[in-house]
């Protein structure tokens, strides 16, 4: 959401004053009303940003953040579209918002027409993978599952995508007890308050989405505007000066509370994608994560910053950290696709982790 213009409260952006202590990249250049600004797009323009670095002899520093952002960079593991065919601008990006708004089990049966094995691996709820794979088929011809497996058998390929692409990388991982990361995340929305957010998020609504409102076409799926801490202030926005103050505090609060707990699912779920899509990824070809505890801010430069620069330095001088990586055992027989139905309650589930835990299954 960085990458966007505008929200810089909501969205963590790091302040002028430190940006200027080392360049940075990848920071407020898309327009807030961009609304297709993909994955793809982001990889690419990083990935030059990358190659121009290291031309200079400088070493990158990928810091994050959306996790799927920084798996793109790793590994080849997207499907670009852009390269195969040339359509008008725009379009490209626009048709896969065109085919959301369908229904989502005639987007699944069409998949499924083209391509069963996405089909098979998507469920219909999921309607933004599901159109993104009816996409790739309209625009090349060729299943989404078909450039999967080519780049899976790929030299360096694995069950998880195509090779790595920076072999000499290695990833610092910043991690916290749950509760001291619940508390530090809950202090962080109380800090965003203090520091505007209000006021952030009442100009952004008044430039930006009070006509969408008016015309009950807002959308909180796509670009800026899926923002994490936005979408939850709608009721409050949107009735400001218009209900009794009572019924205004209210709403306020429930938006802050709202925050709060997204904020604390989000951190759980990017924590869930470095354990399953790094640290249990199959194959050769997975840079070593080292895990720097942060629990105790108070001993920063002991747990974090004297290790994190040990880690470099040897990586620099092509030397083995006395650190060693974080190690988990890759869960190779489970199948995080699966497709299943029901036919007690005529659900389709997805994942052989979700079925076994399936409550109409009962034992006999």
């Amino acid at each position: 959401m960085q990458v966007y213009k505008g929200l810089d409260i909501i969205t963590n952006k790091i302040s002028p004053q430190e940006q200027t202590l080392c360049r940075h990249h990848m920071i407020s250049f898309v327009d807030p009303l961009v609304s297709n600004y993909t994955v793809v797009d982001f990889r690419n323009k990083a990935a030059a940003l990358i190659e121009d670095i290291f031309a200079r002899e400088k070493i990158p520093i990928v810091v994050g953040g959306t996790n799927y952002y920084i798996e793109s960079l790793l590994w080849k593991v997207l499907v670009d579209t852009k390269e195969k065919t040339s359509p008008s601008p725009g379009r490209a990006a626009d048709r896969r918002v065109e085919l959301e708004q369908l229904d989502g089990r005639e987007l699944h049966c069409r998949l499924s027409h083209v391509d069963p094995e996405m089909a098979a691996k998507l469920h219909p709820h999921d309607k933004r993978k599901v159109a993104r794979s009816l996409q790739v088929f309209e625009e090349t011809g060729i299943p989404h599952s078909e450039f999967l497996h080519r780049q899976r058998e790929e030299e360096g390929g694995g069950p998880l995508g195509g090779p790595l692409k920076y072999p000499n990388s290695c990833i610092l991982w910043l991690y916290a007890d749950q509760a001291a990361l619940d508390e530090r995340l809950d202090k962080r929305v109380d800090d965003m308050v203090a520091a505007g957010l209000l006021e952030e998020l009442r100009d952004f609504h008044r430039r930006y989405n009070q006509e969408k409102v008016a015309e009950n076409c807002q959308d909180y799926q796509h670009g800026i505007f899926q923002s994490i801490g936005f979408k939850e202030f709608h009721e409050y926005l949107i009735t400001e000066g218009k209900c009794p103050q009572e019924t205004s505090a209210l709403l306020l609060e429930k938006g802050i509370q709202a925050l709060k707990l997204v904020t604390k699912r989000y951190a759980r779920k990017q924590n869930k994608w470095v354990r399953n899509r790094f640290l249990r990824r199959p194959g050769p070809n997975v840079p070593p994560v080292y895990g720097l505890q942060v629990s105790d801010r108070s001993q920063w430069d002991e747990d974090v910053l004297k290790p994190a620069l040990q880690i470099v330095e040897s990586f620099i001088q092509g030397q083995q950290p006395s650190a060693d990586p974080v190690k988990m055992e890759s869960e190779i027989n489970e199948d995080k696709r699966s497709h299943h139905v029901c036919e007690l309650c005529n659900r389709v589930i997805i994942g052989d982790r979700e079925w076994a835990v399936d409550l109409c299954i009962v034992p006999v």
